[in-house]
């Protein structure tokens, strides 16, 4: 969507594909991050998205037993915005195409569903599909999957996939919230245990973390026990797990951490989760995906105002991108190996902190250092692609 966004305000003409008829999908990510935030300063539309409902996170905490440190504190990035925004992304979603619709070359097609690449003379040509009304083709200069971790796109294309591992899975879920609860979004840890709470305001969103496949064997205990589960890691919570009335409360993320070898093909591109899949650890996929957006932009839209883009202007996104992925994507499966694996397989309380976590508790201007890597990320892009004018009111 900030793609397409970001190439019709260029002058470009975009046709964006959605396979649902709306954007209403539960348990995504949820998290506006600053450097998102700063593009949308770049846009002229930050104070508007500012004005619709939403959270804004400081700081983000873990709670070790009964020890609550701070982990990241946005205070100090270089940013207009100095938080993280809570915000469903379905609603984020319908900010971007409302204002994208301002530009006469941006078309959202809806319960558009893409099954087939169009192939001429070993370019990718476009897409068919098909809609309620019948089969759906569209032809283009350039064709961006951008369809998450399960891309139809990169399956059809041919693309090969790295599979970097991941021990974990995740379980989503929300409950109430009461006014009197504390106010910080926290990572809560207990012997064996790991709960993550995002303050949505009149809800919890919760994130159970569970070992890699381990779904069928915390069913088997049945829901009793895993209501009595979520209550031990947060006992505030133990009054509201009866919300939990079966299983259909409760979502699988299956975790993955992958990324292709090639991002690209003649007339093709991926981007987001459809090039590298991420792990929820800071919430960053939905940060990465947009900055890949930044710079596809600033990347193709001078040579895509012209026609199709060459081999060599795709492989300069990938090369772009793929330093801040592979990074990022680093820092993440070192936590996973060194913090949420250990912590998951460790039944007794610890009798003392990780020693990162006693160095954040100890030397406050750590916490700068998670702040960016998650705030900003290692190389946050820009808006640098032209804006045509058209006279129509933004």
């Amino acid at each position: 969507m900030i793609a397409g966004f970001l190439l019709a305000r260029a002058g470009i003409d975009v046709v964006v594909l959605e396979k649902h008829a709306d954007f209403l999908r539960d348990f995504r990510g949820d998290t506006i991050h600053p450097s998102t935030l700063e593009v949308m300063h770049e846009l002229g539309i930050l104070d508007e998205f500012l004005l619709r409902p939403h959270q804004e996170v400081p700081q983000i905490g873990g709670q070790f037993e009964d020890v609550t440190v701070t982990v990241g504190d946005f205070s100090h990035l270089p940013t207009r915005c100095k938080f993280i925004a809570l915000m469903p992304q379905w609603d984020f979603l319908n900010f971007i195409a409302e204002k994208a619709k301002c530009y006469p070359h941006f078309h959202l097609r809806m319960e558009s569903a893409v099954n087939e690449l169009i192939e001429e003379n070993g370019r990718i040509a476009g897409v068919r599909g098909k809609t309620p009304q019948g089969a759906l083709e569209v032809r283009a200069d350039l064709t961006v999957g951008a369809d998450g971790r399960h891309s139809i796109i990169r399956t059809k294309a041919g693309l090969k996939v790295i599979d970097l591992g991941a021990p974990i899975d995740v379980l989503w879920m929300r409950l109430s919230r009461d006014p009197t609860d504390p106010p910080q979004t926290l990572g809560r840890f207990k012997p064996g245990k790991i709960l993550v709470t995002l303050n949505r305001g009149d809800y919890w969103q919760c994130a159970y973390v569970i070992p890699k496949g381990g779904l069928d064997t915390i069913r088997q205990k049945g829901l009793p026990e895993f209501r009595e589960d979520i209550a031990r890691v947060a006992p505030l919570l133990g009054g509201r797990t009866n919300e939990l009335r079966s299983w259909d409360d409760i979502k699988l993320l299956t975790v993955a951490v992958d990324r292709l070898s090639q991002w690209w093909r003649s007339g093709l591109l991926c981007i987001g989760d459809s090039a590298h899949a991420m792990s929820p650890i800071g919430g960053v996929g939905i940060n990465l995906a947009i900055q890949d957006a930044v710079a596809t932009a600033n990347l193709l839209a001078q040579e895509l105002s012209r026609g199709a883009v060459s081999d060599d202007l795709l492989r300069q996104v990938q090369r772009r991108r793929e330093f801040p992925t592979r990074m990022t994507q680093a820092f993440q499966i070192f936590a996973h190996k060194r913090f949420l694996g250990p912590a998951l397989s460790k039944a007794k309380k610890r009798s003392r902190l990780p020693l990162p976590i006693q160095l954040l508790q100890r030397f406050p201007i750590l916490r700068r250092i998670p702040a960016r890597l998650i705030g900003l990320g290692f190389r946050p892009e820009h808006v640098r692609s032209p804006e045509r004018q058209f006279g129509l009111p933004r």
